[in-house]
């Protein structure tokens, strides 16, 4: 029997933008994103790729091919869950709702479902916080009225920068950044540029831009430029704005960063640091040059050296 656990909004946020060479979302095992909500919301709008679970009286329908036991991600959602309780159901309640029935959830269906699905998977089954309604609100931008998804659309998907700290700083790639929709989606109002590129925005704006011209190899040297880039993105969290915080591919330079700024900003270690972004970027690989340098500053923040590089697990 598995577990059940809260799924944060951003989490969810971050596991559909998850990339290897192509979208996470192209894997057949990677996620299940069902919808409990009643037919006429399911259809009004979803998060993309989600598939609606239907009800035939007191029993759920599973969606057919789905596998359950390899699923990695299984998040269930209904509009509002703010608890792993369930509120169960009167017996002298009908229960001859059909499976395409508009009849409004019982609070907890989510919660309802999840627990059915943990004797079904070896993985967790994770429940929304929240539900669809903050989802939505704060990624109105993964609405959808689709159902079908083909591969070549799934193949075809533009993943949007992960999430670090939640509506303050995402971590993404040269083309992200130069995607005016993007940027507008996600309110950006700063850029940090670790890439020898040259961006699209903010390009007459030093308050607004700081670009720190590297290249992604073992020679690269970051470490004079860490007080700087930790000043910099401190000072825009201070005044509120949303920042992006890129390098050509999104993985190495820019990663490194993010670390550094975490250790700095948190005083806390290397391995912590490091542990955080690869749960919100699965595929983050800074070089080893960087790594050592990262080793350094550790020293530097802490006092110490604490990490051992061969925590620090690719």
């Amino acid at each position: 029997m598995a577990d059940l656990f809260f799924c944060e909004p951003m989490e969810l946020y971050n596991i559909l933008n998850q990339v290897t060479k192509l979208p996470r979302l192209t894997e057949p095992n990677y996620l299940c994103l069902l919808d409990v909500r009643s037919k006429w919301e399911y259809d009004e709008s979803h998060v993309i790729t989600a598939r609606r679970v239907k009800k035939k009286g007191n029993e759920y329908l599973i969606p057919e091919s789905v596998d359950l036991e390899c699923v990695k991600y299984c998040v269930v959602y209904d509009n509002n869950t703010s608890s792993l309780d369930v509120i169960v159901k009167d017996d002298h309640e009908d229960d001859t709702e059909s499976e395409d029935s508009d009849q409004e959830p019982m609070p907890g269906a989510a919660v309802e479902f999840g627990r059915i699905l943990t004797h079904l998977t070896r993985y967790p089954v994770y429940i929304l916080r929240g539900g669809y309604e903050h989802f939505s609100s704060m990624y109105h931008f993964f609405r959808t009225q689709k159902i079908i998804w083909m591969p070549q659309e799934l193949d075809a998907f533009q993943p949007y920068p992960v999430e670090i700290i939640p509506g303050r700083i995402f971590l993404g790639n040269f083309s992200q950044a130069c995607n005016p929709k993007i940027q507008k989606d996600l309110k950006i109002k700063a850029h940090v540029n670790v890439s020898m590129e040259t961006g699209s925005f903010f390009l007459d704006d030093p308050d607004k831009l700081l670009h720190i011209k590297i290249e992604d190899s073992l020679e690269a040297s970051i470490s004079p430029f860490l007080r700087h880039l930790c000043h910099f993105i401190g000072a825009h969290l201070v005044l509120g704005s949303v920042i992006l915080i890129f390098s050509t591919r999104g993985i190495s330079r820019s990663c490194a960063v993010i670390v550094a700024y975490l250790m700095h900003a948190n005083e806390q270690t290397l391995r912590r640091s490091w542990a955080y972004v690869k749960k919100c970027k699965n595929n983050m690989r800074p070089n080893r040059g960087l790594v050592t340098q990262l080793l350094e500053w550790e020293k530097i923040v802490l006092g110490d050296s604490i990490t051992d590089v061969s925590d620090l697990l690719y």
